[in-house]
């Protein structure tokens, strides 16, 4: 077997074994630390051993309190580099993320309206997933209005959409009881998995792992879509298609992650660049190793969120300040290359 093809399942499958080893390491961080073997003991063998308070505190801490965040951060942050990934991959820009076509402006929107409606949990979930939807297909209608929706005017559609469900969200926030909405809607959009519970989970783990899996499968067709929309119709690749499916295939995956977790930026843009520079340009290895990375990076933040002060902070602004981070190194190696 060639050094290549060894290097090719090493790259995939040790950010998996990484990622698993991270999320136990996760079990035991936050206010109250839990060592390695109650976590064992708790997890495999219902806390054996143990005195009935101290196995009825860990199994709320570890699971009902810890694991529910841990999962809900693995699955989010894959979501959105997979959707990120594939976005890039679509539009041939690595500069693009899933908000290019309004997915996270409409959704921003969506929730604030539950918020404002007093709409509930469940309803503000429900509405934010429907306005992430509702700005990609207005992004897209507009771009027809002009041309046979083009790469460039899908992003012009795009640019559109952003703009009006961030005014209509401005206008919300504006409206908002400053006392008891306006707060909600402010936390909402730093992004937070505080409230991540498991039947969010199971409502929002088999469409997500669904869509990571169907954009995988379609990485050899996006490797030839990158070489352009006629060399891709010679292959038999239905470019239109696998152009609009992988749009909304990746909207879908953007709107349930923002529905559940908030506005959580940065990962789709930064994630797959550090994938790309692991694995080669091949979408067929960028898009799995892309939701490993993405899930380790955001269950990363997440620990940090809870763990470096008394008050939690937003996750959102962990991944936005590490996303920086990361995405300016991923440059200045990526322009060394280039030098070189």
């Amino acid at each position: 077997m060639s050094l290549r093809l060894w290097y090719g399942r090493l790259v995939l499958v040790l950010p998996a074994i990484l990622l698993a080893g991270l999320a136990i390491m996760s079990l035991g961080i936050g206010r109250y630390p839990v060592g390695f073997g109650d976590i064992v003991s708790v997890l495999l063998h219902n806390g054996a051993g143990m005195t009935v308070e101290r196995r009825a505190l860990l199994q709320t801490i570890l699971v009902q309190t810890r694991l529910p965040r841990i999962v809900g951060a693995i699955i989010v942050g894959a979501a959105l580099s997979v959707s990120g990934a594939g976005y890039q991959a679509v539009f041939r820009n690595p500069l693009v993320s899933p908000g290019l076509l309004g997915v996270l402006a409409g959704a921003g929107f969506g929730a604030a309206l539950g918020i404002v409606g007093d709409a509930g949990a469940t309803g503000v979930h429900v509405l934010s997933f429907l306005g992430g939807g509702l700005a990609v297909a207005a992004g897209v209608g507009v771009a027809r209005l002009f041309d046979k929706a083009s790469i460039l005017m899908l992003v012009f559609g795009g640019l559109v959409s952003s703009a009006l469900f961030t005014a209509l969200l401005s206008l919300l926030k504006y409206v908002a009881d400053p006392e008891r909405q306006l707060p909600d809607i402010v936390f909402w959009l730093l992004g937070s998995l505080t409230q991540v519970d498991m039947p969010d989970l199971m409502a929002i783990s088999a469409p997500v792992l669904g869509g990571i899996v169907l954009l995988s499968l379609c990485g050899r067709m996006l490797d030839a879509l990158a070489m352009g929309d006629d060399e891709a119709r010679t292959m038999g690749v239905p470019v239109g298609v696998l152009r609009y499916g992988v749009i909304i295939v990746a909207t879908v995956l953007s709107a349930l992650t923002v529905s559940v977790a908030g506005m959580i930026g940065w990962i789709g843009l930064m994630v797959p660049h550090v994938a790309r520079l692991l694995a080669g340009p091949r979408n067929a290895r960028v898009l799995p190793l892309s939701a490993c990375l993405g899930g380790a990076f955001l269950l990363l933040c997440d620990d940090l969120a809870r763990s470096v002060s008394a008050e939690e902070i937003p996750v959102g602004l962990i991944a936005d300040v590490l996303g920086v981070a990361v995405f300016v190194s991923v440059l200045r190696l990526v322009r060394r290359g280039w030098a070189a």
